[in-house]
């Protein structure tokens, strides 16, 4: 079998010219409109408590994805600074 001499991009290195899926916008999630995970549901009850705000246990799991960024944003948590 031949080997690529070609090492600028080793077998399972991401591309940075390509898209990544990882950030895919939670209105286009194939599941987006299913109930919350429970991981979800924990970190934005946290996050209601921080931000002293009610937490909405009705959220589709790609609403909570933008209420989560929404609150992180308003806290600082989970920010680099």
């Amino acid at each position: 079998m031949a080997r690529s001499t070609n090492n600028a991009n080793p077998k399972g290195a991401v591309d940075p010219d390509v898209p990544s899926n990882a950030e895919k916008n939670p209105d286009q999630w194939v599941t987006g409109d299913e109930s919350m995970t429970g991981a979800q549901a924990s970190y934005l009850r946290t996050l209601s408590e921080e931000a002293g705000v009610e937490f909405d246990e009705t959220l589709t799991k790609a609403d909570a994805s933008k209420r989560i960024d929404e609150l992180r944003e308003q806290t600082g948590r989970g920010i680099d600074h």
